[in-house]
């Protein structure tokens, strides 16, 4: 429940609407679900493009376009497109969380003290010395920096200190009731969280002229974006939950069609958008969960306390749930994964810190954009590495040997061009193309042409042209090899 209106609040949405997203999440989503220990809610993943989208384009726009995001995502599942979410790059997933965390802490930093975020990441950073000494020297705000600080420390000591047989309950919930008890017997003067006496007076079904302006290009991208992000954190958090039980495993393509219903269903009624949450997931099966009825009823204790005690909840400070996701941003900032993923390559540890300062310096889209960009070129590199080796016969002066060992690509025309022009005149080349993977119609037309030059220096290239040929990616006819007679190379 903190984690639902507080991430509602770093979205730029009330706290009701988080609300509504988490019941959603276990009712519905916990009833359809494929991965029936995954809890689905409102994630801090998701919190920076709903506060771009409603910044940009008002609250009016959100339920639309969640509608759309939703429907994308039912229509992968059908179709059984679960697998292709998962066929995301690592580095990115990762330096995407880590820069939703850092834009998270940032933004949030300032809610700690009673004070509006910035629009932007490095705008909140640029501001944040300022509303920090504003809130120790003129005492705005330090009331609610001592309240968030509380949050935080009451949580790391819960994580470290929690008995064995209490470590169901999380220590962000330990923190709220503490802080919030605290703050009500002393009647500390902090923003307190606005939730509405009925729950249902906070849906918002969007008119029939706000479903149809989603069908514009900007809005459009941002529902596709929404599906993508939503459906990638679902799956791999699935993927992750499976690994802590021995259970029933997901059926991913079920889960996909499952959140695309709930997401649906959160944007026709105004709410954010949802996900498979690990932190909720992991709560949950560290509990002893075994069922999908622990997540539904997940989902109903939400609706009970929402509907018969707001009351209550209208008593918690917004700097004790804005010390909630500074600790959340954080933990979801793992620069140790650098050392990690550069045991795949310091490719993949630069795409990793690549993707995160990108989001930090522009918006999530850019920056999940950028890192696609850098994995692809990367991939490129790699399909493209092609190991060039001449060396001369050892006993006939007049013949060298030319090895090419991987694939051949346009990229490479270069390099091999500079090889072929080294060869001395009055030479035979022996060409072996048995380590090579693929070759494709640059390198090879490359060939046929010093081919045909290379008799008026007095050089022939020796290759089983056929060999060469069925190289080639795609099909394409045999030709036979001009100048010269094919055969193998020596």
């Amino acid at each position: 429940m903190p984690l639902c209106m507080g991430i509602a609040i770093a979205s730029g949405m009330p706290p009701a609407a988080g609300l509504i997203t988490g019941i959603i999440g276990g009712l519905v989503v916990g009833f359809l679900a494929g991965s029936p220990l995954q809890v689905s809610g409102p994630a801090a993943g998701l919190a920076v493009l709903v506060f771009e989208l409603v910044r940009e384009h008002g609250a009016a726009a959100l339920g639309p376009v969640i509608l759309v995001a939703g429907a994308i995502q039912l229509i992968a599942g059908l179709c059984r497109a679960g697998v292709w979410f998962r066929m995301t790059s690592p580095a990115v997933v990762a330096g995407m969380l880590s820069g939703i965390g850092i834009l998270i802490v940032a933004s949030q930093a300032h809610v700690l003290m009673d004070a509006a975020p910035k629009a932007r990441g490095l705008e909140n950073f640029a501001a944040l010395p300022a509303v920090l000494w504003q809130a120790i020297s003129a005492g705005t705000g330090r009331t609610a920096l001592f309240v968030g600080l509380a949050t935080i420390g009451i949580i790391l000591a819960w994580e470290k200190l929690r008995p064995q047989r209490l470590r169901f309950l999380p220590g962000a919930l330990i923190a709220v009731v503490a802080v919030t008890a605290t703050a009500q017997l002393q009647g500390l003067d902090v923003n307190r969280v606005d939730v509405p006496s009925n729950l249902f007076s906070a849906i918002s079904i969007p008119s029939f002229s706000d479903i149809f302006g989603v069908f514009n290009h900007t809005l459009l991208v941002s529902a596709v974006t929404f599906a993508f992000i939503a459906s990638a954190e679902t799956l791999l958090s699935a993927a992750a939950v499976d690994r802590m039980h021995q259970g029933a495993r997901t059926q991913y393509d079920r889960e996909l069609a499952a959140q695309g219903v709930g997401n649906m269903l959160c944007g026709f009624l105004g709410a954010l958008p949802m996900t498979g949450v690990i932190v909720r997931s992991a709560a949950n099966v560290q509990a002893g969960a075994a069922t999908r009825a622990s997540t539904i009823l997940h989902g109903s204790w939400l609706l009970v306390f929402a509907m018969l005690l707001p009351w209550l909840l209208r008593m918690t400070p917004v700097a004790c749930l804005a010390g909630i996701l500074v600790y959340t941003g954080v933990k979801m900032i793992k620069i140790g994964q650098v050392k990690e993923l550069a045991t795949y390559g310091r490719g993949t540890a630069a795409i990793y810190l690549a993707t995160t300062f990108a989001i930090v310096a522009t918006d999530l889209l850019t920056g999940v954009l950028i890192g696609f960009g850098l994995s692809l070129f990367r991939l490129a590199l790699h399909s493209s590495r092609l190991k060039v080796e001449v060396r001369e016969h050892a006993d006939k002066k007049d013949e060298m040997h030319l090895t090419l060992q991987g694939s051949a690509t346009f990229l490479k025309v270069p390099a091999m061009a500079r090889t072929l022009e080294s060869v001395p005149p009055n030479t035979a080349l022996h060409l072996d193309v048995a380590k090579l993977h693929h070759v494709d119609h640059a390198c090879i037309e490359l060939l046929r042409d010093w081919s045909r030059n290379a008799a008026s220096r007095g050089c022939e290239l020796v290759v089983d042209w056929k060999e060469l040929d069925r190289r080639v990616e795609g099909k394409r006819t045999v030709e036979s090899a001009p100048l010269v007679e094919s055969r193998k190379a020596a």
